[in-house]
């Protein structure tokens, strides 16, 4: 028999963020919720969304809820309880932070099912008809950190052309259109693109081996001048911008560019492109992988959640080929993703993260 989740009481988190139609929530009278949600990052979004399309037809259910609210809000609102009033599934372009986990464990969300869905890299885009650029060591840093170093310590930075970074690079403004602060997206941009590129100056260099928190402060912290533009977490938006925008580029997940290939084109990152070969052998250097995260206490009582999990590591969905892997998803090596499917049989709770 399967049950229906309910409860008497709505998470103020989820207030805060206004997703809690699904829910039902009713002032603490009581509430049921019969159909699955998902809610997080926005790269991950799309390759959720066609899970649900496919689970929606081939069991006969109601298409699941997704919504696309960053890394950050989705598993916040993930953590914020057990209950219908929260989702079941958080999307994750990143690995759970240790503070999220304690957040979930506070909330009384106890036993978390993390699952690797794939890879993805992050591109720099710009439309299809502008300038080709081959980014490599410090140009991303010094194109939009906050801070760069100058004669006598660091300084704002004053780059607005591409050719003030690197004498090689093509004459043009520098404009970068990309994630927020909360997205998932932002998190693996600072790690995996500013992080290494900061590193290849003495200066900084240095500073990651003398002061580390220094270093996190300085190479972390995008501009503030226009130069930098959150562009929230819908990452279709951004796509539009740069066509429309002469000049403007684009922080967002390969499966973005995958689908908007005839309107955008990547530049490459010392020395190479992101494809789906670069991405899953580690060669391109801004990649990362990607995430769901399920209740474990909402299994057997949010109709259809089991079989849910089960479409989205099939070999149809997430295997080789699958329909995952046409929306951008770069696909798991075969005993890995046999690894994800057995983890997810045994319902194996994951470990606070390090």
């Amino acid at each position: 028999m399967i049950r229906t989740l309910s409860t008497g009481v709505c998470a103020p988190a989820l207030l805060a963020l206004s997703v809690i139609a699904l829910s039902g929530c009713d002032g603490g009278q009581g509430s049921t919720r019969s159909g699955i949600w998902a809610a997080g990052s926005s790269t991950v979004f799309p390759f959720t969304t066609r899970v649900a399309e496919n689970f929606a037809r081939a069991t006969d259910s109601a298409m699941p809820r997704v919504e696309s609210l960053g890394t950050g809000g989705g598993i916040q609102a993930f953590c914020a309880g057990i209950g219908p009033a929260t989702p079941d599934i958080a999307n994750a372009s990143r690995q759970m932070k240790a503070s999220e986990f304690d957040m979930c464990r506070a909330n009384g969300v106890t036993d978390i099912l993390e699952i690797k869905i794939g890879y993805d890299g992050l591109v720099v885009a710009i439309a299809r008809n502008g300038k080709d650029y081959a980014f490599e060591g410090a140009d991303l840093y010094l194109a939009v950190a906050k801070q760069i170093p100058g004669p006598n310590g660091f300084i704002a930075n004053p780059n607005t052309d591409w050719s003030q970074v690197r004498p090689g690079l093509p004459s043009g403004r520098i404009l970068m259109y990309g994630p927020p602060p909360t997205s998932g997206t932002r998190d693996s941009w600072v790690e995996l693109g500013l992080t290494p590129s900061a590193e290849a100056l003495p200066q900084l260099a240095a500073l990651a081996e003398s002061d580390a928190d220094q270093f996190e402060a300085i190479a972390h912290t995008v501009r503030e001048d226009s130069v930098w533009v959150d562009s929230g977490e819908n990452d279709n938006a951004i796509v539009q911008t740069l066509t429309r925008t002469p000049g403007a580029m684009g922080v967002f997940g390969y499966s973005f560019l995958e689908q908007n290939n005839d309107q955008v084109k990547a530049a490459s990152v010392n020395g190479v492109y992101p494809t789906l070969e670069t991405i899953s052998s580690g060669d391109y250097p801004i990649a990362r992988s990607m995430f769901i995260y399920v209740k474990l206490a909402h299994i057997g009582v949010t109709p259809g959640l089991e079989q849910f999990i089960t479409e989205y590591l099939s070999d149809a969905s997430a295997g080789r080929g699958g329909y995952l892997q046409d929306r951008g998803l770069v696909p798991l090596p075969p005993a890995e993703l046999e690894a994800q499917r057995a983890a997810a049989r045994a319902r194996t709770p994951m470990q606070r993260p390090q």
